[in-house]
């Protein structure tokens, strides 16, 4: 039993010193002990052991210091047992779906440092199928309007003006700040959405060759862009103007909200609401004809062509119309997409449009 326990003692004590960090020297000895980073230019390691391959010495000596090695002394230099090329990168992998905020990918970035992102997988929108490279089309609401529709995008920290990147299946950049990678994809609404794309990050490691995957710093929330020009209007508030044509059955207004935010909507402009009503402004005309008899108008209740909307909730289905006419301040009762449009069931004979400016508080 001694003899087993011996054994196992030895054993343990082995595989305990096979993984210990080492640096070759050129010179012929090994130097190992715990590689602390690389500092002003030098490799810098708390050294337990040194052992001399020189036929004339036979003996290991025991040290307890910090030791420095210029990098022309040295040959090569393993990590726990394996080669430092293949630690030179902290790996994580996430799933990052179409939300209503950015995906923290939990990877902590500082200035200059090398990051490579390569994804796969597939986020369904409705009929639609999203792969990280996006489609060869573009989506005027999405964060990054230029770009393609669905593609993976990323940023870094949650200041709403950091720049946006764009990564797709497979791209490597530098950092050019310090924070927290941010990833969704580039689209400008998330309702209906399923599946996610799987991504890989690998960041390059700082001086610390130890360095965590996650540095644990604080990533916050980073909410989507959900106005083109938008940025830069102070947080909590955005505007954007839109046009509602007089024969239209609904505008996608460009804009995500959440539950609470407060909107406030002011309209100008008249339309031709059919032959009967003729010219109203926004809030509508007198009520004549059959749709005025059985309401069929989306709200009965308001004049004919009159400025109405609707959410497009996250469930896909739409919200009850409200009516806006020349100017409304409204808190939103759930998290969706805001849709415009005119109070008719007959759009074929009208014209014009109204347009509208819309203030979002949140």
């Amino acid at each position: 039993m001694k003899k087993f326990l011996l054994a196992l003692l030895i054993v343990f004590a082995t595989a305990t010193f096979a993984v210990a960090d080492t640096i070759y020297l050129r010179d012929g000895r090994q130097v190992r002990g715990t590689l602390l980073g690389f500092i002003n230019g030098q490799f810098v390691m708390r050294v337990e052991t040194q052992l001399s391959t020189s036929p004339s010495t036979t003996t290991t000596r025991r040290r307890d210091d910090i030791q420095y090695f210029r990098p022309e002394e040295v040959e090569r230099v393993e990590i726990d047992g394996r080669p430092m090329e293949d630690t030179r990168y902290v790996t994580r992998n996430v799933q990052v779906t179409l939300d209503s905020n950015w995906i923290d990918s939990g990877v902590f970035v500082r200035s200059g440092q090398r990051v490579q992102v390569s994804a796969t997988g597939v986020i369904t929108v409705g009929r639609m199928r999203l792969t990280p490279d996006g489609l060869q089309r573009t989506d005027p609401s999405a964060p990054l309007p230029n770009a393609n529709e669905g593609k993976l995008i990323g940023a870094i920290g949650n200041d709403a003006s950091s720049p946006i990147i764009e990564l797709g299946s497979r791209r490597e950049f530098t950092a050019d700040r310090n924070g927290r990678l941010f990833l969704t994809a580039n689209r400008g609404s998330f309702a209906d959405a399923r599946g996610a794309f799987e991504v890989q990050i690998q960041r390059e490691r700082g001086g610390n060759f130890r360095e965590a995957d996650d540095l644990d710093r604080s990533g916050g929330i980073r909410s989507r862009n959900r106005f083109p020009g938008g940025p830069g209007r102070g947080p909590g508030r955005s505007e954007r103007d839109i046009e509602v044509p007089g024969n239209s059955r609904g505008v996608d207004a460009g804009i995500d909200v959440r539950s609470g935010d407060q909107i406030t909507f002011t309209a100008t402009g008249t339309i031709v609401a059919g032959q009967r009503a003729g010219t109203v402004g926004p809030e509508g005309g007198r009520s004549t004809g059959f749709g005025s008899i059985i309401g069929t108008r989306p709200v009965p209740t308001a004049g004919v062509g009159a400025l109405i909307g609707y959410l497009r909730m996250l469930d896909g289905q739409n919200s009850q119309p409200f009516f806006i006419g020349n100017s409304l301040t409204w808190t939103a009762p759930a998290d969706g997409r805001l849709y415009l449009l005119v109070n008719d069931d007959n759009y074929n004979d009208n014209s014009g449009a109204f347009r509208v400016h819309i203030t979002v508080n949140r």
